[in-house]
């Protein structure tokens, strides 16, 4: 790895995630040049393919490999032959876990010319940003099973927070909230304090510890339930969002719709620490919208959730200008050049959206 050279990791994936990689990997070699800066990528032929032909998902030494780069890049992950589950925690809850990526950064912005099923809302209205804890909660896998497979069978499934858990992902989410700097410039805390009694009292106790080193944010308290009323009906009173993992993920899917469907819906995997050397964790970005399978190899999947996750990974990665450039040309094709965001009716194939942001960078 060159000195100043961004090295990125590329998983282009399963399905259609290899064709939305080749046009996010297009975008970035144009704004390299156009920004001036150099940069390397190391293609790995993780997932379901591999995991077919090998019964390996992450080979011996591929955590060491990705903690040597900058960042990754992740295409899609979802094969249509292998069970679900195995990929997804055999390869993403893997390195959100062992890379140490606690925070997951969802950013919910209704690009112009895209349609959201929220009657009446424009681009003015759909701009927040959700901050999900990413290594805790119930994806910890602690539980098990009594008396499996018969009458009498019990299942367990036991949510794990920690302080410094907690309190690292709500720091986080204020230091953003802080720099973001919007006129609203207030943090919301999600959970469900009057069920989830401990976990989320954690939280809630957690969240207003750190909030009296930020006077200059507001704060605010939504139980999930609310959080997912209000996003529809006043997604405009949101700025930033902080919430455990599990409502985490729910509530960024509910986002992803009213921001105009998961063919323009990105995010990032987040460690942001800094090591005695200097070293930053390694973070993941990922367009959200899954492998697509049905759509595989007929140039129909849309890339623009894709090309975002590149913009996102050069925000992280200390190219906010070329983050900034890929944001402008993105708008503008979605504002002027395509019909829609589905795949097949974008009135462009998936290069040919590629090109057209290439052609406005």
């Amino acid at each position: 790895m060159a000195a100043g050279t961004l090295s990125i990791a590329s998983i282009p994936g399963d399905g259609t995630g290899p064709e939305v990689t080749a046009e996010a990997m297009k975008v970035l070699s144009a704004v390299a040049k156009l920004e001036g800066f150099s940069y390397d990528v190391e293609t790995l032929d993780w997932g379901g393919d591999r995991f077919l032909r090998t019964g390996e998902i992450i080979p011996e030494g591929g955590l060491d490999l990705l903690r040597g780069k900058h960042a990754i890049f992740l295409g899609a992950i979802g094969h249509p032959g292998v069970a679900p589950g195995i990929l997804e925690k055999g390869l993403l809850l893997e390195l959100r876990f062992k890379l140490d990526q606690y925070v997951n950064l969802r950013p919910v912005k209704l690009l112009p010319g895209v349609e959201t099923p929220l009657a009446g809302r424009g681009p003015k209205d759909i701009d927040f940003v959700v901050v999900r804890e990413n290594t805790e909660d119930l994806y910890c896998g602690v539980g098990g099973h009594l008396k499996k497979g018969t009458a009498d069978e019990v299942a367990v499934q036991q949510a794990v927070y920690t302080r410094k858990g907690c309190e690292r992902c709500i720091r986080w989410a204020f230091e953003y909230t802080r720099k973001r700097n919007s006129p609203k410039k207030t943090l919301t805390l999600v959970a469900k304090t009057n069920v989830l009694t401990f976990g989320h009292d954690l939280w809630w106790r957690t969240f207003q510890e750190v909030a009296r080193e930020y006077p200059d944010v507001k704060t605010d308290y939504n139980h999930v339930d609310a959080c997912c009323m209000w996003m529809v009906k006043n997604p405009e009173a949101y700025d930033v969002i902080v919430t455990t993992n599990m409502f985490g993920d729910i509530i960024t899917d509910l986002g992803g719709i009213i921001q105009g469907g998961m063919g323009v819906a990105a995010g990032g995997n987040l460690n942001p620490d800094v090591a005695s050397d200097g070293r930053r964790g390694v973070s993941m970005f990922e367009p959200m919208g899954g492998s697509a399978p049905k759509y595989t190899g007929q140039d129909v999947i849309n890339p623009i959730a894709a090309i975002n996750a590149m913009a996102m990974l050069l925000e992280h990665s200390g190219q906010p200008a070329a983050a900034a450039r890929i944001d402008r040309a993105v708008a503008h094709v979605t504002g002027t050049k395509m019909k829609g965001q589905a795949a097949g009716k974008m009135g462009h194939g998936t290069k040919a959206v590629g090109d057209l942001v290439v052609a406005s960078l």
